[in-house]
């Protein structure tokens, strides 16, 4: 267990859903990148708010294909203004627009299979089919699932960076403290990392600190101005939660 394995810049990035506004100009490359980029990452939310709202399976992928075909080609970026709310917002708000506009829906079922996109939304009914079995609208599931990719973006983030330190099996048996749900007494998973049980300790604090700047970087990346994280946070929580 390497004291370096934590290390890293604590800087939030240029927020990419400040870049989005741009990315309908072909001159501006790297505006689309980022675009492309946060649709890769939270192309599943979307995905279970169209099966929510009724829409079988098959139907559901050809839709959500073809809005971020709409969503990349430029389309509804007219009304992406960061200084009026978040990226989450900009997507669900686009969604519903495309799903409300019957000529929209037609062309997305004749297009189907035929639309290109440069992430796979085909995984999206196995992880759907996970989603509890209740009442809950789909606002409220496309929150929660925005949470929960946020997470998991940053759980991603944090074993790359164990990875490129040679570190990958001490992530593996350190990633259950993330959330606090370790069963494994502290002294015996120490004996079994070569450790004292005070360095693991230590190891745990700056693993769950990385793990939230991480999480935190993640959220900047969708809110105008990173003053924004800490209420995005607490919305997020809050969806997780059950509330709104």
């Amino acid at each position: 267990m390497t004291s370096h394995t934590l290390a890293g810049r604590n800087e939030f990035p240029t927020t990419s859903w400040t870049l989005v506004v741009a990315a309908g100009d072909p001159a501006h490359q790297d505006c689309r990148d980022a675009l492309v980029r946060l649709c890769e990452h939270y192309w599943y939310p979307v995905y279970a708010y169209v099966r929510r709202r009724g829409h079988p399976r098959e139907e559901a992928q050809d839709l959500t294909q073809d809005f971020f075909v709409r969503i990349l080609e430029g389309r509804y970026l007219d009304r992406a203004d960061p200084s009026r709310g978040r990226f989450r917002s900009f997507l669900l708000n686009s969604c519903k627009y495309f799903l409300a506009d019957q000529a929209d829906r037609e062309r997305a079922l004749k297009r189907g299979a035929g639309a290109i996109l440069p992430f796979e939304v085909s995984s999206g009914e196995e992880r759907y089919r996970f989603e509890p079995l209740d009442n809950e609208t789909p606002e409220h599931i496309f929150e929660r699932n925005w949470a929960l990719s946020l997470l998991d973006r940053a759980v991603s983030c944090l074993r790359d960076e164990f990875t490129r330190h040679g570190s990958l099996g001490d992530f593996e048996k350190l990633k259950v403290f993330l959330l606090g749900q370790a069963e494994v007494p502290y002294a015996e998973l120490a004996r079994e990392m070569g450790a004292s049980e005070g360095g693991l300790k230590v190891a745990i604090h700056r693993l769950r600190k990385r793990y939230r700047v991480l999480f935190q970087r993640e959220i900047a990346e969708t809110v105008a101005d990173p003053a924004e994280v800490d209420s995005e946070i607490r919305f997020l929580f809050s969806a997780l939660k059950g509330g709104n």
